[in-house]
């Protein structure tokens, strides 16, 4: 067991309901699991229902007052729990490495953007400006005004436990929204902690909650109580669908962030060595379970041998192990589903005749026994009828792609029903502008693998989803604009 390595009490790990910690209704306890070693952490009530409804009934009593106070009376306690959550740090990103597997510096520097959203919407929702538009009959006046949507549920999924919870529930919250917030069943710890903060933080009864549970079953009332106006979610594109359906009896408001199959184009005017470094880095961040993760890496033919020989020398270099350890480069994949998925993709492209540079399997050593371990690897050969170049594999294998001509190699980044992010390697400005104007995803970063940032929006086209995330259009999402005409007679 490694209940004493987690940082907090052990009855921190509640549910949060109309201001009070709780059990709620829950009957039964679900074990949150250790990746690194399959050990239990803690047991967190299992959320029901009534639970959900419980919250929801929170949030609409809370939203009369909440929505009607000034954007400079909710700033100060958003501020106060980003504060909240820098200063427990260390605590906040033990636990999410604990949870999630993934190496302990990046929790720390999840934990930073989590603050950063809290503290950057604390500021932003000063500057939900109206309009007034000119009208074309003398007599009347036209303004626009721009309120809170309601109450707002959030659905966040487990591999950026704090971020992608700061993402939705920071700017809800600023516009004035009250939230019922469901984590990743498992991985509920890191969104209890955060939501200590806010609690310590001063903010209202009701405001902000928290569930946990099956999302089959604690999920249903965001859909079927009218009440609730609006449901944010990320997650896959298979579960985006299904929301969508949900969603169109009530023609509920959604924004969803969904799948990425992102593409990677490196030209031949690179430092290969700086182009490979960025790349291996990008890739095996979080163990490649990321939504914005290099897919598909395309390499012009001119410095294809060099770049290969790069890549596999500093995969080498990366040191696997438990996240617990500051050294560890590389930790566990999440879950024993999502190993396996690892391994079909890998099997089916060797199968199909990739050539396997690294990698492509588990890990030999006693450490490794427990939890789920994968090697980085390393493919090439790859082809199109391979299932790794057209599904997203959530895991560390990288598959190199040789081009020579850039309309093509445009054309097979583009050739994806996902279209979420994207990223060319070039020093030259030229196939910087002609080649991000072409590539059909909603973000392109230019030797740029970490685009998401507070103050700009974060989305994707096609089976991507819909709606904003960050940025002025981050809030937006959350106000509806009203138009008051006034006719003076």
């Amino acid at each position: 067991m490694v209940a004493a390595e987690v940082p907090v009490p052990k009855d921190a790990f509640q549910m949060f309901v109309g201001g009070k910690w709780t059990n709620g209704s829950a009957k039964e306890h679900r074990p949150i699991i250790n990746p690194a070693t399959e050990e239990t952490i803690v047991e967190v009530p299992e959320g029901t229902r009534e639970d959900a409804q419980a919250a929801i009934d929170a949030a609409v009593r809370a939203f009369s007052e909440w929505s009607r106070l000034t954007p400079y009376d909710r700033a100060p306690l958003l501020k106060k729990a980003a504060d909240l959550i820098r200063d427990r740090k260390s605590d906040i990103a033990r636990l999410m490495t604990l949870e999630v597997g993934k190496p302990i510096k990046e929790s720390e520097v999840e934990v930073e953007i989590c603050a950063g959203y809290f503290e950057w919407y604390a500021e932003e929702a000063k500057r939900n400006y109206g309009d007034i538009v000119p009208p074309w009959i003398k007599s009347k006046r036209h303004w626009l005004i721009r309120q809170p949507v309601g109450v707002v549920a959030t659905i966040t999924p487990w591999n950026f436990p704090a971020n992608l919870l700061a993402r939705k529930v920071a700017p809800a919250l600023a516009a004035g929204c009250t939230v019922v917030s469901k984590p990743d069943h498992r991985t509920p710890l890191t969104a209890m902690a955060i939501f200590h903060c806010l609690d310590d933080a001063g903010l209202p009864p009701g405001v902000a909650n928290l569930i946990t549970g099956d999302p089959n079953v604690v999920c249903q009332p965001f859909f079927t109580d009218p009440r609730v106006r609006k449901v944010t979610f990320t997650g896959s594109t298979r579960v985006g669908r299904l929301l969508m359906q949900q969603a169109a009896d009530q023609i509920k408001r959604l924004s969803l962030e969904l799948g990425g199959h992102a593409p990677v184009l490196v030209f031949p005017d690179v430092d290969v060595a700086a182009a490979a470094l960025w790349t291996v880095r990008a890739k095996f961040r979080n163990n490649g379970q990321t939504c914005i993760s290099p897919n598909r890496i395309y390499v012009h033919q001119n410095i294809w041998d060099a770049f290969v020989d790069q890549v596999v020398e500093f995969t080498k270099q990366l040191k696997l192990g438990n996240g617990l350890n500051p050294e560890t480069d590389v930790g566990p994949l999440f879950s024993r589903e999502g190993r396996e998925k690892v391994e079909r993709h890998t099997q089916d492209a060797l199968s199909k005749g990739a050539t396997l540079l690294l990698g492509g399997r588990r890990p030999d050593g006693k450490e490794f026994e427990k939890g789920f371990w994968y090697l980085p690897t390393v493919l090439t050969d790859v082809t199109k009828d391979m299932v790794i170049t057209c599904e997203e594999t959530f895991g560390p294998v990288m598959p190199l792609f040789p081009f020579e001509d850039t309309d093509q190699v445009i054309a097979e980044a583009n050739d994806s029903p996902a279209g979420l992010a994207s990223y060319v390697l070039t020093n030259d400005l030229k196939t910087v502008i002609e080649v991000s104007e072409r590539l059909e995803t909603g973000m392109v970063g230019v030797w740029d693998f970490a685009p998401a940032t507070f103050q700009c929006p974060f989305g994707g086209v096609k089976e991507s989803g819909f709606g904003l995330e960050g940025g002025w259009e981050g809030l937006k999402e959350f106000l509806v604009t009203k138009h008051i005409s006034i006719n003076l007679g």
